[in-house]
């Protein structure tokens, strides 16, 4: 199997057949879906979400819908979804994105040509389609190849983040240019909720191993993977992006710890 497309979920199954729907109707072919469930009603005894993944069946990608109790975290869960995955890549994709039909063709593509650690695709918020901010579109390309870099909070390549915010990542590509068919590649502090992984550099940095040290409660573990991957292997987003944010609120109310800053303030 290339590709293991990883979905957390929690509580969200209307939100999951959008996410489940785009994936059934992507043209790269070679992935499996695995679905980690923590909601209250297991989300594979819905209707149509075992409609859905029958379609995506259909087309000849199995999918699998686990239930991981007792909750310990959303790293514990990416921590599961990694130890399921058979792909050489793993997607991890957020159970609230819309995908374009090319997108995992494109980033497969792309993580071919470069060999690092992650490629990422910032979420578009459609909301913001009228909120132009200039003053957060600063993007900066690599030219040649990707290479490693450390990232650290309160740095300048830190400040990197905004770009990703609203619908910039679109307003860039549209200002730019920019075409799925020439895609470029740029540099990142980090990528939320659809970044393809090398499965075997992800799991040699550790993945979300750090899960057990955590609280229950907290926030930025893909963040401190990536970071940790950029160290050694080097990440980059993609743009344009074919990612589309549902704009629903967080399943992850409590956000005081932050697993970035909290692991890489005490090696500081």
């Amino acid at each position: 199997m290339k590709v293991s497309v990883l979905i957390p979920t929690y509580n969200r199954p209307n939100a999951l057949v959008a996410t489940l729907t785009a994936l059934s109707a992507q043209t790269f072919k070679d992935f499996e879906v695995v679905v980690s469930d923590q909601s209250d009603v297991f989300a594979g005894d819905d209707q149509t979400i075992q409609t859905i993944s029958r379609l995506i069946e259909f087309h000849g990608n199995p999918i699998k819908i686990l239930q991981n109790f007792p909750k310990k975290g959303i790293a514990h869960q990416r921590q599961f979804l990694l130890e399921n995955s058979s792909g050489e890549y793993s997607l991890f994709l957020d159970d609230d994105v819309v995908l374009e039909p090319d997108v995992i063709a494109r980033m497969v593509q792309a993580l071919e040509e470069e060999k690092t650690g992650f490629a990422g695709m910032a979420l578009i918020g459609l909301s913001y389609l009228d909120d132009v901010r200039p003053h957060q579109q600063l993007i900066e390309f690599w030219e040649g190849e990707v290479q490693p870099e450390v990232v650290r909070p309160g740095t300048e390549k830190w400040q990197r983040y905004p770009l990703h915010n609203a619908a910039n990542i679109h307003h860039v590509a549209e200002r730019l240019n920019i075409s799925a068919d020439d895609q470029k590649k740029y540099k990142v502090a980090w990528v939320g909720g659809c970044i393809l992984y090398d499965t075997a550099k992800l799991k040699e940095t550790g993945g979300f191993d750090f899960w057990e040290e955590l609280p229950e409660e907290h926030c930025g573990e893909d963040v401190l993977a990536q970071v940790r991957l950029m160290e050694k292997y080097g990440g980059f987003g993609i743009i344009p992006s074919g990612a589309y944010h549902l704009e629903l609120p967080t399943t992850i109310e409590n956000r005081e710890v932050n697993a970035p800053e909290f692991f890489l303030s005490k090696s500081a």
